[in-house]
């Protein structure tokens, strides 16, 4: 089963050495790691580690890949592809993403879903950028009220734009999903 994705857009290619911040931090939430390429991990993130009571009864670690993409560092036509329907995020965003960092659990449980915005909310406090959620409809109103939401997008795939501080505001509102 497939679970969530969150998506950090950026406006330029992460620096070497913040890549190398963003691994240290993997490695240190993780209990499995294992490096596929430069910027892309399989994980076995430990929900303590994030400050998460995994209380489904699991063994507390969720099955998680990051992902950097873009010119120069990997997975270029999934960038492309991922961007292509997104039109002009100027707009949005303030820039037009050249880069993006994708965060995606295997698994779909409660726990997933909040381990899922807050790792990629540590990731964000280390790149920057602009997380990118898809939105169910009647997800709308509440994110459209949390502090650091950059923008949302109404229509047939509702979207909300933010920081990593609306990330964590999300993860705590009473049944905190996210749409995939």
């Amino acid at each position: 089963m497939s679970g969530p994705v969150l998506t950090i857009e950026l406006a330029e290619s992460v620096p070497h050495a913040v890549v190398q911040q963003i691994r240290k931090l993997l490695l240190r939430s993780s209990a499995q790691f294992e490096e596929k390429r430069f910027g892309e991990y399989d994980l076995s993130v430990n929900a303590e580690s994030l400050g998460i009571a995994d209380t489904e009864g699991t063994d507390g670690h969720r099955p998680i890949m990051v992902s950097l993409m873009g010119p120069g560092v990997g997975d270029e036509a999934i960038f492309d592809a991922e961007h292509v329907d997104q039109g002009d995020q100027q707009h949005l965003l303030g820039f037009t993403p050249t880069h993006a960092v994708n965060v995606i659990a295997f698994c779909s449980s409660t726990v997933d879903h909040v381990v899922t915005a807050l790792l990629t909310a540590a990731i964000m406090d280390l790149t920057g950028g602009v997380a990118n959620a898809e939105l169910a409809a009647d997800q709308v109103a509440t994110v459209s009220e949390l502090p650091g939401v950059v923008a949302v997008t109404l229509g047939s795939w509702p979207a909300a734009y933010g920081s990593a501080e609306f990330l964590r505001a999300w993860a705590e509102q009473p049944g905190f999903r996210l749409l995939k």
